[in-house]
């Protein structure tokens, strides 16, 4: 793990960008809007609710999280970004629905005052949307341009010290590392001439790359995972991470599957088909932004059970995954998941989760916890990928010649040994020799 120095207490106002103010985004804002005015809190964000053991099990230290290790404060937030439809924050939380309009209503006034930027926006890239409130240039790289414009006037006019993009906007169609995504300058090049090998989402992380600033991606797509990306954020010592949050369907994965692999159980099959109604599931009912999709859930099981070290058990599994959008679902997203596994003799069981799950509810807290855990990191020095956050995705970015870890419980332990890292404390084993000898 680099070194990196002890966290200061963060001073001034921290802005939190969003590509994307739909549903997860406008979720996160009036959420902690309700939360800064003790309307609601914040369940879900491991930031604010969680705590971290320190030391031995019987010094019975465990701080809170936020108490621990010095994050922005919530009163300290401001917020923006951009949208390729004019909707003040208020009038897309409306329409998204997620959200009682009782609630929305008492933080209607904040609401109203978050106005999305024009996004940058080609419909070959989202195939079922179409935008109004678009930005027009002849290229990306103008677009780029455009969008550090945004993100200066945005820190002045919101007297903000430190920025973070989190991108909250649609799945794009498939794309593949090209020759284009080799380094920075093959990049640019491909930015000037327009290429398709260029999605919008890159042209943000670019930007805000560029500036310095922060780039979670919430999303499968490529964006960041590309050398040329990779070499910006290390010339420009910016910290990033990605890739699509994990929510619904592969956080019950992420959870049941560690179990199965302790206690040695096999796996036939696993069939897992979702129905979902919102801008997402309209999204992905185009095959191409599906395929990004499909290629971030179909790995987890993958990297969890490791077939090649468990052929008798893993070997052969069938994992199937459907997305069918239902309009009337909305943004409750219903999940079925049919697991076949075999236990003791290999005789067979079954397991059936049904997770009638919200969508956005459970994206808000973790779009919080990237923006404050990727600024603690921008302040302290650590800059490239930052795998201790895997925890909050379907498909972590990992370095070249590492495969990703996908078990949750890992993951936690990753992410709370970093920060016992970072402010010096004694990392935890969980060994537990010294209370027996």
């Amino acid at each position: 793990m680099e070194t990196a120095k002890k966290p200061a207490k963060p001073s001034g106002r921290l802005g939190i960008l969003t590509p994307g103010m739909g549903a997860v985004a406008t979720t996160f804002v009036a959420g902690v809007e309700a939360a800064r005015r003790g309307y609601a809190k914040p369940f879900g964000s491991l930031t604010q609710m969680g705590t971290i053991r320190l030391g031995k099990r019987t010094e019975n230290r465990s701080p809170l999280i936020k108490e621990f290790v010095p994050l922005a404060e919530l009163d300290d937030l401001a917020f923006g970004g951009w949208d390729i439809f004019e909707d003040n924050a208020y009038e897309a939380a409306v329409k998204a629905g997620v959200l009682d309009r009782a609630l929305l209503d008492r933080v209607r006034p904040f609401l109203e005052g978050v106005k999305p930027m024009p996004a940058v926006f080609d419909q070959h890239y989202v195939k079922r949307l179409s935008g109004t409130w678009v930005k027009k240039a002849k290229n990306w790289y103008e677009h780029a341009e455009q969008l550090k414009e945004d993100i200066l006037a945005f820190k002045e006019r919101e007297r903000c010290d430190r920025l973070v993009v989190v991108w909250c906007a649609s799945t794009e169609i498939f794309l593949k590392e090209t020759a284009a995504h080799r380094d920075l300058a093959s990049f640019e090049k491909a930015m000037k001439e327009r290429s398709p090998e260029i999605a919008p989402s890159m042209v943000y992380a670019y930007a805000a790359l560029s500036l310095g600033v922060p780039f979670a991606n919430g999303a499968p797509n490529l964006t960041l995972d590309v050398p040329a990306l990779m070499e910006l954020a290390r010339e420009k010592g910016v910290p990033v991470c990605g890739k699509d949050f994990k929510t619904g369907q592969t956080l019950m994965k992420t959870i049941v599957a560690p179990g199965l692999k302790a206690r040695m159980l096999g796996l036939n099959g696993w069939y897992s088909t979702n129905i979902l109604g919102n801008r997402d599931g309209e999204v992905l009912d185009d095959p191409e932004s599906f395929k990004t999709k499909e290629e971030s859930k179909l790995s987890v099981l993958e990297y969890i059970l490791q077939p090649h070290l468990y052929p008798e058990l893993y070997e052969k599994f069938s994992h199937v995954v459907r997305i069918n959008y239902y309009p009337p679902r909305g943004d409750n997203k219903e999940g079925w998941d049919n697991i076949d596994i075999f236990g003791w003799l290999g005789y067979p069981m079954q397991i059936k989760i049904n997770f009638l799950c919200r969508d956005s509810i459970l994206a808000a807290p973790i779009v919080l916890d990237l923006a404050l855990f990727m600024d603690l990191a921008k302040r302290i020095g650590m800059h490239g990928i930052q795998e201790w956050l895997s925890f909050y995705f379907k498909s972590p970015m990992h370095a070249p010649g590492l495969y990703p870890e996908h078990d949750l419980f890992i993951q936690l332990m990753k992410l709370k040994n970093t920060l016992r890292h970072v402010q010096g404390e004694e990392l935890i084993t969980h060994l537990g020799r010294e209370y027996y000898d």
